[in-house]
């Protein structure tokens, strides 16, 4: 599914109450795996590569790519489309969406925050209730509880050494799940969802440069030495697939489809996360993992079962 087939049918929302597509959910679950790979990736480039200089290179990697892409697709950049002020809104909270995150890393671990930055589900179902009209049922956010449950099991019991600089990076880590929140109910509620999704994310890539260099440059980050062909690679792979093309695919199927429910799918990419540190960094898996899919799908189930209540729109794509 291309960000062009996505965005042919924004025009047609699918609601709370219906289920995602198949083909929805197969896009989302490639991006699941994309992402969950994304938080080694970066925790494999730290030595070489501090985190704030870390997403500022990424960021710009990115722009270009999105650029092209945008061009090749025909995308009017410059058009007036009533998206600039929402752009900029949007773009305002990425670049502090991953301060935040990239901060608290540097003092909480990488498994607490996988799991508090993945209550951004819980904002976004919030939000989507509140802003965007969207209900779920008592049964769909029994659904979001289950598969939070189900990261959480899947991490792990937090470690017992838990002191007040823990605390303050899970917060920070938190903050940034709530911008990325945010972030997905402004490109869902505003005009930028009539933007092209070059264009949208466009805004968002842009603005977090300056921020995420003035950011490293208050941290006194700097490289000290030649990252390795790992760590360029591993940017690259940041930069180019992850942000440059799964981030402009994510924010096609926000416009497409209801924000609550991509949102629930993210609770995926913790999982895919383990699953990469076992190939990768030879982590040790223990039934418990299997126990926590069956949590996660099962919530992700709870949260795509169609209401009955709700009657089919024959207009909306399945």
């Amino acid at each position: 599914m291309t960000t062009q087939a996505i965005t042919s049918n924004a025009a047609r929302p699918v609601t709370a109450g219906h289920g995602l597509p198949p083909g929805a959910i197969a896009v989302m679950l490639m991006l699941c795996v994309s992402w969950g790979f994304n938080q080694l990736a970066v925790k494999l480039a730290l030595p070489d590569v501090p985190p704030m200089l870390q997403a500022m290179i990424r960021s710009s990697g990115a722009l270009p790519v999105m650029l092209i892409v945008g061009w090749l697709r025909g995308v009017k950049f410059f058009e007036r489309d009533g998206s600039l002020v929402p752009g900029i809104i949007a773009g305002l909270m990425f670049g502090l969406e991953f301060v935040l995150i990239f901060t608290g890393l540097v003092f909480t671990s990488a498994s607490r925050a996988s799991v508090f930055l993945y209550t951004a589900p819980f904002f976004v179902a919030l939000g989507s209730h509140q802003f965007l009209g969207e209900r779920l049922s008592s049964v769909q956010w029994s659904g979001l509880a289950l598969s939070f449950a189900g990261v959480a099991l899947a991490i792990g019991v937090p470690q017992p050494n838990v002191d007040a600089k823990v605390l303050l990076g899970d917060l920070l880590v938190v903050g940034g799940g709530a911008l990325w929140a945010a972030t997905t109910l402004v490109a869902k509620g505003t005009n930028l969802r009539r933007a092209a999704p070059e264009k949208a994310l466009g805004y968002q890539v842009a603005i977090s440069i300056p921020i995420l260099a003035l950011a490293a440059f208050i941290a006194g980050e700097r490289i000290d030495h030649a990252p390795s062909a790992l760590s360029i690679s591993l940017l690259a792979y940041q930069a180019v697939w992850v942000v440059g093309c799964t981030f402009v695919i994510w924010f096609a199927m926000v416009k497409t489809y209801s924000a609550s429910k991509l949102s629930a799918f993210t609770f995926v990419t913790p999982l895919f996360g383990v699953v990469a540190a076992y190939f990768i960094m030879h982590d040790t898996l223990t039934p418990v993992f299997g126990v926590a899919a069956l949590l996660v799908i099962a919530g992700l189930y709870l949260v795509n079962k169609p209401d009955p209540k709700v009657t089919p729109d024959p207009n909306v794509p399945a």
